[in-house]
């Protein structure tokens, strides 16, 4: 086992590493800018360094200084989180370069899925089913036209680097695929450093179901069961549950086959997601992988009594899987309610539901903490768990009534919109259901 980690991280995801280094009796190492000279992350870790000012690209996303950090503390392993160099091909390769370990997945695995273009022609090839799309990356708007005239309308245009519901356009005619074609490559350009774009079918009221995977250098993958990610806003995540309400057991192993098949494609080690879409036909289609672990990934542990994190650390350090396939059980349900800031400043007063069974919370603030500006949103996850679905959701009602953040607004009030909400409450609905509540 290691004897020292840096994070290469902020927020709540630097904590959860750091209490899982805790356990496991790992000394660790907090990376920080100058505007999170006072985080969370940074107080709690053994050892603490500033790598660069405050916006990300000059600290977070400053390989040099994160690989020097590592090298002056002697950390021998380097946890990435989520984001920033997560999926950073280059970063792995120069973690490895260093003799530093980087816990993910190899840096062919990262670049074989990194691409999403790419990520399809491996799905295909392994015989995983993917979304009707264009062969490739699509160089021209003619092309773009092309296809959507073979395939039908609405077609979504996405960035080949994209990732995290980003770099993603919907044109429903041919106006708004001539309009947007150049639009999107320079969004894509601007986030992604890479213009290439390529073409699917959109699957119209599809839900979004994802597998949690995980390999160790062994050779051995297992899934650890799905979530439903379907509440969402512009791509963007807001409410995950797990497992999905709709699935049978017969539609649930297929999703589980097919999801080690496309992590065995790839020959992939340590966490990761399969993201998929899933029809009204019940017809469900590769999306994406995620190389890293997921946001979500609390409700898997709740409702599997699984710890992903301490299992990622355990593999890099060269360890086999703990368990097996067989091993994998599902008890109960979980929901997991992304707190978002819609503001940042002062955190005045800060009260975090507790005291009763089934209720989680992970968050990187604290009351007293000035909340930068720079970063992404998210300042809290409340995760309830329950032995079924309705008192997993009275669960989380009640964490909601009691979750208090005085100085910034935020998004608890839609949280709370969506337990009340018909649709959600029967397990009935799709990724445009959230946008369609809200009005937007």
């Amino acid at each position: 086992m290691f004897n020292k980690i840096l994070i290469a991280n902020r927020g709540e995801i630097a904590v959860r590493v750091i209490r899982a280094c805790k356990e496991l009796g790992i000394a660790t190492v907090a990376v920080f800018s100058e505007a999170d000279r006072h985080a969370l992350h940074v107080q709690m870790a053994d050892q603490a360094l500033c790598v660069g000012d405050s916006p990300s690209k000059d600290s977070y996303l400053n390989m040099q200084n994160i690989i020097m950090a590592a090298i002056l503390t002697k950390a021998e392993a380097i946890h990435p989180g989520f984001g920033f160099l997560s999926e950073n091909t280059t970063f792995a390769s120069m973690c490895e370069d260093c003799n530093i370990k980087f816990i993910g997945p190899s840096a062919a695995a990262i670049d074989a899925m990194g691409n999403k273009a790419n990520a399809r022609e491996v799905m295909k090839a392994a015989g995983v089913p993917v979304i009707p799309g264009s062969d490739g990356v699509v160089e021209s708007v003619e092309e773009a036209l092309k296809f959507a005239k073979e395939h039908g309308y609405p077609v979504l245009l996405k960035a080949s680097a994209g990732g995290g519901g980003k770099g993603i356009r919907r044109c429903n005619d041919e106006s708004e695929l001539e309009k947007g074609f150049e639009a999107a490559k320079s969004e894509a350009r601007l986030a992604f450093s890479d213009d290439a774009i390529y073409m699917e079918k959109a699957i119209v009221d599809a839900r979004h179901i994802e597998v949690q995977v995980i390999g160790d250098e062994y050779g051995n993958i297992i899934h650890l069961g799905e979530r439903e990610c379907s509440m969402q806003i512009r791509n963007q995540k807001v409410l995950e549950e797990a497992p999905s309400p709709v699935l049978t057991p017969e539609l649930r192993k297929k999703f589980g086959d097919a999801a080690i098949l496309a992590a065995r494609a790839c020959d992939y080690k340590n966490a990761g997601t399969l993201e998929f879409l899933l029809d009204t036909d019940n017809k469900f289609y590769f999306m994406e992988m995620n190389t890293r672990i997921q946001v979500e990934h609390p409700i898997t542990e709740m409702i599997t009594g699984f710890d992903i994190v301490k299992e990622q650390i355990s593999i890099a350090a060269g360890n086999r899987l703990s368990i097996r396939q067989e091993d994998v059980k599902i008890s109960g349900h979980s929901i997991e309610c992304r707190i978002n800031a819609q503001t940042t400043g002062l955190i005045e007063y800060m009260f975090l539901p507790a005291g009763c069974l089934g209720i989680r919370v992970d968050s990187g603030i604290y009351a007293g903490y000035t909340m930068p500006p720079f970063y992404d949103s998210m300042v809290a996850k409340v995760i309830s768990h329950g032995q079924n679905r309705d008192e997993a959701i009275a669960k989380m009602r009640r964490a909601l009534d009691e979750l208090v953040i005085n100085g910034i607004e935020t998004n608890i009030d839609v949280h709370s919109q969506i337990l009340e909400h018909g649709g959600f409450l029967r397990g009935e609905y799709h990724t445009a259901t959230l946008p369609q509540m809200l009005g937007l």
